[in-house]
Order: C-alpha cells, then structure tokens, then sequence
C-alpha cells in the first residue's frame, strides 16, 4: 500500500486557505518572486479551464436550443 493512501484526503480549497494563512514575512524576496511567478502561473491554469468549461456550456446550450 502506497503512503499516499493512507494520507487523509484534502478538502476541495484547503490547499488555497493554507496558503493564504502563511506568514509571508518569513520568505525572503527571491521566494515572494517565485511565488508569485507560480500564482500567475496557476490563474492561467485556472482560467484555461474556466474558458474549456464554459465553452462546453456554451455548447450544450446551443444543442438543446434547437
């Protein structure tokens, strides 16, 4: 059995509110640039869904228009 599984799993957003609850005074410039390089990195991430979803939603709309 992996160790992973025996990890309990994490609620949907608890990985977001424990980010936002770090002390950012304890990271030092190079680490607040790479962090915010890597939140810019996952707003793309997030809005690339965002637009796959609601193009689907778009779609499915049209389908049952007709």
């Amino acid at each position: 059995m992996d160790s992973d599984d025996l990890e309990p799993r994490k609620r949907r957003g608890e990985a977001l509110a424990a980010l936002a609850r770090e002390d950012l005074e304890l990271l030092g410039i190079e680490e607040l640039k790479e962090r915010i390089t890597a939140l810019e990195a996952e707003i793309v991430r997030i809005r690339n869904q965002l637009e796959r979803k609601q193009g689907s939603l778009s779609a499915a709309e049209a389908l049952f228009k007709k």
